[in-house]
């Protein structure tokens, strides 16, 4: 007998005959939550799902340009993809060619808690794990007056920053930082993006010099761009900058656990410091 009909984050419907016992995942961070929650479930990821380590499952390629041949050899039950992560193109044709999608659609900490749940619980009928009870507690507090300015860089030349309807900028809101890059005020757009007007947009470019200013942390993460202390740090004079991991940042799953901590550290050591 079926299950209940099933819809993803998006309302798509979901066909599942029983709960997913083979599942290909093509979003970094929901495979490491299927790694560490139900290992066996999991066949196959992309090239970017680094976590956790050691992780030996077959390849499928890139998140935008997925191998959907080796998808569908993987004969799996389901494949989760997510609606920023994954094209909407490649989500389709492994639906045209019968193959179960699950698409997560996630901005905030209780979205994405909520969406793993779900997933977890409802297509694959796995109990709800401990990391994910745990990161609620860590992460449940009503969001805090702000009290530091930041920005996050996720790309140079162009510089390109975190804007508004993000995870991460709701990760931002969380630690009790406003994040300049969502605020059209707090920045203007670089090169391409109007010729100084406002910045805008989730990932807008933005003129450097607006972000060097006394008072702004820049967050500099390892991902997408690879931030190094040689590579970063010293386009910033005046604002404070901070090396910072961007799966901390970015991944919503058991990366969640400790992240308040250990982000918190990160920033709050390089107060009041110039690049």
């Amino acid at each position: 007998m079926s299950q209940p009909a099933l819809v993803d984050d998006l309302g798509a419907p979901v066909p599942l005959a029983g709960p997913a016992l083979r599942v290909v995942s093509l979003v970094p961070s929901i495979t490491e939550a299927l790694a560490v929650t139900c290992p066996d479930r999991l066949v196959g990821a992309t090239d970017w799902c680094t976590h956790p380590a050691g992780l030996d499952v077959r390849r499928v390629r890139g998140t935008k340009n997925p191998d959907l041949r080796a998808v569908r050899d993987l004969e799996p039950d389901l494949v989760v993809a997510n609606q920023e992560e994954n094209r909407e193109l490649d989500v389709r044709r492994l639906r045209e060619a019968g193959v179960a999608v699950w698409v997560t659609r996630i901005e905030t900490v209780p979205e994405g808690l909520d969406a793993l749940e779900r997933l977890f619980v409802q297509a694959l009928g796995v109990a709800v794990p401990t990391w994910l009870t745990q990161a609620r507690v860590e992460w449940g507090e009503p969001v805090p007056t702000p009290t530091r300015d930041v920005a996050v860089a996720v790309w140079r030349d162009p510089w390109m920053v975190v804007g508004r309807d993000t995870f991460t900028g709701d990760v931002l809101a969380r630690l009790g930082w406003h994040n300049v890059g969502a605020d059209p005020s707090d920045v203007r757009g670089g090169a391409g993006d109007g010729d100084g007007a406002p910045a805008a947009g989730r990932y807008p470019r933005v003129d450097v010099a607006d972000l060097d200013r006394a008072g702004v942390t820049v967050l500099l993460p390892d991902e997408p761009y690879v931030f190094t202390p040689q590579d970063g740090p010293e386009a910033f004079v005046r604002a404070a900058t901070a090396l910072v991991s961007g799966r901390l940042l970015t991944w919503y799953g058991p990366s969640l656990v400790g992240a308040r901590a250990a982000l918190t550290a990160s920033v709050e050591g390089r107060a009041g410091e110039g690049g």
